[in-house]
């Protein structure tokens, strides 16, 4: 087991990484004091896989416990769901100390974080990610947000979790696609932050896809490392420290977008991001080919995408527009030196975009 400190001005919470930890849960919730109620939002899929298991867990350490099941896609991420939510919550909220538990993937983690948020102006709410994605990235660091119709992320709120539970072993139901996924985010924090990171995964990457369990922990802690340390310096992302985090992002949601969230996965998205990015770099001389080669050949080599399929170009430059890190009229992309290297820059012309995406199409 693991233990990750990420220290806050307000709230400094532990990211915890190992197998099988989900059975001292409830030794490590009611350390927390954080309440007697725990309202556990998940879906069916995962209730089915672990969250009896949850349940009896949870029951035995004296916690009173309900589920809230919503649909396992990207479409759960709206505020038509959000309300649904609240209003069960409220129904169920009579004389307790209601806290909420995030048990899933990015998905349940940013729209439980949210409800959290706005709830009562805010009640306490812990992530126990069980996708791969999730546990090296979306779980940490407080962002938490639902989607409108015109962009992904539009609508949320920084709060921290209380906690985030990784256990490895609630990825071994994962599909290979889900694990892709997982490996995006990973080699993002690679390309942005970890050299010795990149060569790791260039030699174990088949270890990953598998599941072994020595180095799925080893990713995890080490992704969560980065990302707290990174978070630390810049919760709110108020002094571009935190910014070089959405590598890849900005062209991987304006995939998601453009599809109405029904085709590409996120990690499948943000892998499509990065090598629109790198290209973008490439353009700009700020890249050098061998880097972008050595990244696109990675994502190749795992099983990631790196073609668009079946999206106009129109719609991802036009989906592009509502993304968070526009300042009035002028873009902001994440680009790479070098693996390890970032540069954020500014007012990137269109037609340097419309470009490099037009190569991936």
């Amino acid at each position: 087991m693991r233990i990750i400190k990420l220290q806050l001005p307000k709230l400094s919470y532990k990211i915890i990484v190992g197998r099988n930890i989900t059975a001292d849960l409830g030794k490590f919730i009611s350390a927390l004091n954080i309440g007697n109620y725990a309202y556990v939002i998940t879906n069916s899929l995962i209730k089915r896989n672990c969250g009896y298991l949850v349940l009896r867990l949870l029951r035995k350490a004296g916690f009173q416990t309900r589920f809230f099941l919503v649909k396992d896609s990207e479409v759960s991420k709206s505020i038509v769901t959000v309300s649904s939510v609240i209003q069960d919550i409220a129904l169920h909220d009579k004389k307790k100390r209601i806290f909420i538990i995030a048990l899933g993937g990015g998905v349940i983690g940013d729209l439980s974080g949210f409800i959290a948020s706005i709830y009562k102006r805010g009640i306490p709410y812990i992530q126990i990610p069980s996708t791969l994605l999730a546990q090296v990235d979306s779980s940490i660091g407080g962002k938490t947000a639902v989607d409108l119709a015109q962009g992904k992320n539009l609508v949320g709120a920084f709060y921290q979790p209380r906690l985030v539970l990784s256990d490895t072993k609630l990825l071994k139901t994962l599909s290979l696609r889900q694990v892709r996924s997982g490996l995006a985010e990973i080699i993002k924090y690679a390309a942005i932050k970890d050299a010795g990171l990149f060569h790791y995964l260039e030699r174990h990457y088949k270890e990953i896809l598998n599941l072994k369990p020595l180095a799925l922990e080893f990713v995890v802690s080490r992704c969560s490392y980065i990302k707290a340390r990174i978070v630390e310096k810049d919760e709110k992302e108020e002094k571009g420290i935190r910014t070089i985090l959405n590598f890849g992002h900005t062209i991987g949601h304006a995939i998601e977008a453009a599809q109405s969230y029904q085709g590409y996965n996120h990690g499948e998205a943000v892998a499509l991001g990065m090598l629109c990015a790198s290209d973008i770099g490439v353009a700009l001389r700020l890249t050098e080919q061998k880097t972008k080669d050595k990244l696109e050949n990675l994502i190749k080599t795992v099983g990631l995408p790196t073609r668009i399929n079946k999206i106009p170009l129109g719609k991802i430059i036009k989906a592009h527009f509502h993304d968070k890190k526009f300042i009035g009229e002028r873009n902001r992309l994440v680009l790479i030196r070098d693996i390890g290297r970032t540069k954020i820059v500014n007012n990137i012309s269109l037609d340097v975009i419309r470009q490099a995406l037009g190569k991936r199409i």
